[in-house]
């Protein structure tokens, strides 16, 4: 059986920012579902990152240090890197170094089991590794063209850019394909006036425990940071006897690589043809607010923020503190327990009430 992977954890806090250990927590959380143990910590506040390291020289010697203790075998930074500081840390530090997007796109990578899911990240990483691609070879691409740099004199850099590029196309290709498909159902579904309600959420939040509880779906629920990518709707019928269609979609997390949000647009499309949107917030978790604010800057992106939400503060069973403010502060919003299943019939009402 292969060893895990030894990551030592690196958090960094710019513009006088305080350093918050929910972050450095959220990164170790990350690093597990990948793979990673977590066998150290470096945090550092800085004004702005060193263009070399990132961090200061005192913390790379700290960093060395708490390698040689630990016998890591990567470092992680919760924090994304220029191609040359990654490249700079490796050789400083002789061991792998990746940054909060890989190491995110990584997981995506391990969770994704359809075609459209596996397109979709293929695509979110190869438009990573092109803005990641370093090498001598560039200088050769700053001539201009001409003598040494046509034909057989085209560097390794250059075609391992081109061959990206024309990968990137086929994705496209073949995801426009995906959205046009997508597309179609959502036609038939507005053609039959059935509701549709989108489940949206920080990830880990509980919403495919959500759906399996209020459908019966048999979806995927692991405690891991994107268990599941690809979105699954089925049917519900309300009390009042109406029908509306749920659809458990991808999770949320703060600083979403902006290439995944591309790459998943097909998915999150769901998100803006939704006629309700279901926020499921996880109440016991301490960074709530933060999450909520991630979950809100991602719905601004797609133009889904005005869209009518109803918030549910779930695993109130694991929360014994008064609710009753998130309730009014966030109205329309209830508290109930997925996994228990308490709290249904408010949930049901305030559905009703928004469809």
């Amino acid at each position: 059986m292969n060893r895990p992977e030894r990551a030592v954890l690196v958090d960094v806090a710019l513009n006088k920012a305080k350093l918050n250990p929910y972050d450095i927590a959220e990164l170790e959380a990350l690093a597990k579902t990948a793979g990673a143990a977590s066998v150290g910590e470096i945090t550092q506040s800085r004004e702005n990152p060193d263009v070399r390291y990132f961090i200061g020289a005192g913390k790379l010697v700290e960093l060395q240090t708490k390698i040689a203790e630990t016998d890591a075998t990567m470092v992680i930074f919760n924090r994304d890197l220029l191609p040359s500081q990654t490249r700079n840390l490796q050789d400083e530090l002789e061991i792998k170094v990746i940054d909060r997007s890989a190491l995110i796109l990584d997981i995506f990578a391990q969770h994704a089991h359809t075609r459209e899911g596996k397109l979709q990240v293929e695509m979110a990483q190869d438009q990573y590794t092109m803005t990641h691609l370093t090498g001598k070879g560039i200088e050769l691409s700053r001539l201009g063209g001409g003598i040494g740099t046509r034909g057989p004199g085209e560097t390794k850099l250059e075609m391992d850019r081109r061959r990206i590029r024309d990968r990137l196309a086929q994705l496209r290709r073949e995801l426009e394909d995906v959205r046009k498909n997508r597309e179609l159902r959502r036609e038939r579904r507005r053609g039959s006036n059935v509701p549709v309600a989108a489940i949206v959420g920080y990830t880990n939040a509980g919403k495919s425990t959500l759906l399996n509880t209020l459908t019966r779906a048999s979806v995927l629920v692991e405690d891991k940071l994107f268990a599941t990518l690809d979105p699954v709707t089925r049917k519900l019928k309300l009390p009042d006897r109406k029908e509306i269609l749920l659809t458990d979609t991808v999770g949320f997390i703060q600083n979403l690589p902006t290439m995944l949000v591309e790459a998943f647009h097909a998915t999150l499309e769901e998100v803006t043809e939704a006629d309700l949107l279901i926020h499921v917030v996880d109440i016991s978790h301490p960074n709530l607010i933060d999450q909520m604010h991630s979950v809100y800057k991602v719905l601004e992106d797609l133009k889904a923020i005005t869209k009518p939400i109803l918030t549910v503060f779930n695993k109130v069973d694991k929360y014994d503190g008064d609710a009753s403010f998130l309730i009014k502060k966030y109205d329309p919003a209830v508290t109930i327990s997925a996994l228990k299943g308490t709290g249904i019939d408010d949930l049901m009402t305030g559905m009703i009430k928004l469809i």
